[in-house]
């Protein structure tokens, strides 16, 4: 089972991919920062020398969530990574690798693409159980941290067949007869433009033909179902497969693949989840219909009803990201940064400000999302004799905005009315 293989080259470069959307945090006033994110995967193999599993973890770090700072030649930063492996409970410290990463680049435009990014790749081998994975980003220039925290189930593939975890691949290329693979960390996936690339291991003693069956499910829903024969040697066989011909809407979907010999035993089965995208949508986004409406407060009434009585889905897409295109502050760049912060503080204000209706229609939703996160919150959730209320203050506008809990059940409502310019979307 663990012949000799060609060993797969993992890019660790530099390059052009989907946008990515930042994570956000609840500042001290309970409104959003944007902290630094990066996206992260485990992946189990077979070790190729030890009966221990090979544990690929992979760091992605955006651009736009690092500090750059100018040099002679152009542009540089770097930050540290530290990937630290606990038993379950994290009670013990078994394993951790500490390195560091520089960027350089000439271009101004790069360092604040969310769509560039740096790709690193560390290994450890473990034996089979959980375990409890930490990884750590450290900016040099600003000092600032992010860090997560993850259980991880590593797979025992010391029987005589097994399936490796999948990868989704962004890039694939051969060099000199070696394969040359570049993981797609985010899991977004433009399925119009390419399909969904995957990458996994069989390992089998003997060689022979096996079936593979791909499954893709939305919401527990089955929507593809395809099965493919591919000829295995002994030992470790490398499968490259694109799944294609999909017409998948926004929103997140999980791939199965089942490989099954010829007398019909189950090699093994894994599954992986994935974001569909489209180009040009931020990965926020998983109902276009409702993100329509959702331009309640940046559109006027015309301009919705021009996009949502578009019928054509591929029209309506381009009606849409049209409306997009005008408002964008940086045309000559891949990313479009209003539109991008818009959809956040719709999603913040989802996930704060929900009630019996979602956040972004209530009144703190609206204010939020026009106006952004306010210099400071005052709440007053228990004041004797009063209902419930929080004051928001706008330092810059020289404003404040009281909303007051009639009900007693969250919902909050704006006592001062907001009209004229100063009020848009800022």
């Amino acid at each position: 089972m663990r012949n000799e293989m060609k060993i797969i080259n993992i890019f660790l470069i530099i390059l052009f991919a989907p946008a990515i959307i930042s994570a956000q945090v609840e500042s001290s006033f309970g409104i959003e920062n944007r902290d630094a994110v990066y996206y992260q995967d485990f992946l189990n193999f077979a070790g190729e020398k030890s009966i221990q599993t090979r544990v690929d973890v992979f760091i992605q770090v955006p651009y736009n969530e690092i500090q750059f700072v100018k040099t002679e030649k152009g542009f540089a930063a770097g930050y540290s990574v530290t990937i630290s492996v606990f038993n379950e409970d994290k009670s013990t410290l078994l394993s951790e690798k500490t390195f560091n990463e520089k960027i350089e680049i000439k271009n101004f435009e790069q360092t604040i693409s969310g769509s560039n990014f740096n790709l690193s790749l560390r290994s450890f081998n473990l034996s089979s159980g959980t375990y409890l994975i930490r990884t750590e980003i450290e900016d040099k220039d600003s000092r600032k941290t992010s860090s997560s925290e993850n259980k991880f189930e590593v797979r025992d593939f010391t029987g005589s067949s097994g399936i490796s975890d999948m990868m989704l691949v962004a890039k694939k290329t051969v060099v000199d007869g070696s394969n040359k693979i570049l993981p797609n960390v985010s899991r977004n996936v433009l399925t119009k433009k390419e399909g969904i690339p995957l990458f996994f291991e069989v390992y089998k003693n003997q060689p022979g033909d096996v079936k593979i069956n791909f499954k893709i499910f939305e919401n527990e829903n089955r929507i593809y179902d395809s099965t493919e024969v591919k000829k295995i040697d002994s030992g470790t066989t490398q499968i490259f497969f694109t799944i294609k011909e999909l017409e998948l809407g926004l929103g997140n979907y999980i791939i199965q693949l089942a490989v099954v010999d010829a007398d019909d035993k189950i090699i093994g089965t894994i599954r992986k989840s994935f974001l569909s995208r489209w180009p040009g949508v931020p990965s926020s986004i998983k109902d276009l219909n409702k993100a329509i409406k959702q331009l309640v407060y940046i559109a006027t009434e015309d301009e919705i009803e021009k996009i949502e009585e578009t019928e054509n889905r591929d029209e309506k897409v381009k009606e849409y990201l049209n409306f997009w295109k005008k408002k964008d502050p940086t045309p000559q760049t891949e990313d479009n940064p209003i539109f991008d912060e818009y959809y956040r503080r719709v999603f913040y204000a989802n996930e704060k400000f929900s009630h019996y209706i979602e956040g972004w229609k209530t009144d703190r939703g609206m204010v939020f999302i026009i106006l952004g996160p306010p210099n400071n919150v005052d709440r007053h959730p228990f004041e004797f004799n009063t209902k419930p209320y929080e004051v928001w203050e706008y330092y810059d506008l020289n404003r404040q905005f009281v909303f007051v809990d009639e009900t007693g059940f969250g919902d909050y409502r704006l006592i001062t009315p907001m009209y004229g310019d100063t009020y848009r979307f800022r």
